[in-house]
């Protein structure tokens, strides 16, 4: 029985598919190999023939392509806006902060509140998480 590797990096996967792969392994014995020494939720067939028709169209890089995504539009600095707004009343809701803020989502500026502020609603006034004298 071989030693399992736990929490393998994605290239390390994908440079041993392209090694088995020089050596004429088909995609369905890299892939038993793969769960035999990463286990099972290493990566899936489908995706270990998608990786082995790239190298043998070419493909050289053992690296995932940066992808393209919708910047976080959270910053240091709309986090300390939003908690000018809430500070100057306590008693605010999140249309509220809405109506302040009209380019951010709801769900955005519930974020901010409550996982980047740590806010919590107590008795229709929000409050800091960790109750201190201020």
């Amino acid at each position: 029985m071989f030693k399992t590797v736990a929490d393998p990096a994605d290239c390390e996967v994908c440079s041993v598919i392209r090694f088995l792969n020089a050596k004429k392994v088909k995609p369905a014995e890299i892939h038993r190999q793969l769960v035999e020494i990463y286990g099972e939720n290493v990566m899936t067939d489908v995706m270990v023939r998608k990786w082995v028709w790239q190298f043998n169209d070419g493909r050289t890089n053992v690296h995932d392509k940066a992808r393209n995504g919708r910047p976080s539009v959270v910053n240091d600095g709309l986090v300390a806006k939003v908690n000018e707004k809430i500070r100057e009343n306590r008693r605010f809701t999140i249309r509220m902060l809405f109506n302040e803020f009209p380019e951010i989502l709801k769900t955005v500026l519930h974020e901010i509140v409550t996982n980047r502020l740590n806010y919590r609603k107590l008795c229709s006034r929000w409050v800091p998480k960790m109750l201190t004298n201020v």
